[in-house]
């Protein structure tokens, strides 16, 4: 961890002080949990009660709530993204000295950069390139003819299937696999054919791909994830699905083949989105939806059930199969009204 001072992360955050500036700060907490020296924030209404009690140094937080605080602030309009940035400053990632480790396996028509690091039982294979400054874990394996941009970091047991393309500070957590066989197949008289998947896959800059999600290979063209995607756990991208720019991914998400989402969307939790849809650009699909069609106007978007207790529930889906009948009914009764 970095020490640094309100008046320092004041600038860093573009925010308005109301505090010394000289102040030290040495670390970022909960507004329930900071002591003495720490600093914390308010961007949910939920924990307005924690304010007024808080015993942290400093806050960052909205001008609506600086009457309400007892202790120094750092007044923005956006409390979470200068916490994200006070985070940042305060808790810079640590550099490895660059090392190859005597147990990886690396095929000599292969060429990594000086400043690469490779870990322990990783395996690479032929005509890789790997850029400076990044990291390649424990355990991880990279196919042949694989490119690495700059100062990327691949965590343990990383796999990157042939021919995969990756750009410059992307983050891969453990497990995460890139380019396996989508799921290609075709029907003979009952029977499975399986499709060669001669794609690849295109990772652009600054992407984020969570612990132990899978992005399928394309199955002609690539599979494409455009700059600045945050990808969150367990996601499965199907072939040929293409993301766009700056689009954020929750957990357990499903994305059926050849599905195109456009930039800057936001995908809740456990979300399935059919395959060979179109999804433009500033689309909110809320956690649990299932995209059936394409959504061609940006907005926010939602469906399934709200969790309720197991009696009304089982109440409302019996209420469910009649709704047919009560729509005819109606419909009826309207007509003759009218």
């Amino acid at each position: 961890m970095m020490a640094s001072t309100l008046g320092e992360i004041a600038e860093l955050i573009h925010a308005k002080l109301h505090g010394d500036p000289e102040c030290p700060i040495q670390g970022i907490n909960t507004l329930h949990d900071a002591k003495k020296g720490e600093l914390s924030f308010l961007s949910n209404r939920r924990y307005t009660r924690f304010l007024k009690t808080t015993k942290a140094t400093a806050v960052i937080l909205t001008a609506d709530d600086l009457k309400s605080c007892p202790v120094y602030s750092l007044v923005t309009e956006d409390p979470y993204l200068g916490y994200a940035r006070a985070a940042i400053h305060l808790y810079p990632s640590v550099r490895p000295t660059p090392a190859i480790s005597q147990s990886a396996v690396i095929n000599p028509e292969t060429e990594i950069d000086e400043t690469v690091s490779v870990g322990p039982n990783a395996v690479i294979g032929s005509n890789v390139i790997i850029g400076a400054g990044s990291r390649i874990g424990p355990g991880c394996v990279i196919g042949d003819d694989v490119r690495i941009g700059e100062d990327s970091i691949l965590h343990a047991n990383v796999t990157l299937v042939a021919g995969v393309t990756v750009g410059s500070r992307v983050i891969m957590h453990a497990g995460v696999v890139i380019g396996s066989d989508g799921f290609g197949l075709a029907r003979d008289e009952g029977k499975w054919v399986k499709i060669p998947q001669i794609g690849s896959v295109r990772i652009g800059d600054d992407v984020e791909i969570g612990a132990n999600t899978t992005i399928d290979c394309g199955a002609l063209d690539d599979t494409v994830i455009g700059d600045g995607v945050k990808i969150d756990n367990q996601v499965q991208i199907g072939h040929n699905v293409h993301v766009g720019a700056h689009t954020a991914i929750a957990g357990c998400v499903g994305i059926a083949g050849s599905t195109i989402i456009g930039c800057r969307c936001m995908i809740g939790g456990a979300a399935g989105i059919g395959g060979h849809l179109e999804i433009v650009d500033d689309v909110i699909v809320t956690g649990m939806a299932t995209v059936a069609n394409s959504i061609l106007k940006p907005g926010i978007y939602s469906s399934g059930i709200p969790v309720t207790d197991n009696k009304r529930w089982k109440r409302n889906v019996a209420r469910f199969k009649h709704i047919d009948d009560i729509a005819r009914r109606l419909n009826n009764i309207e007509k003759k009204l009218t």
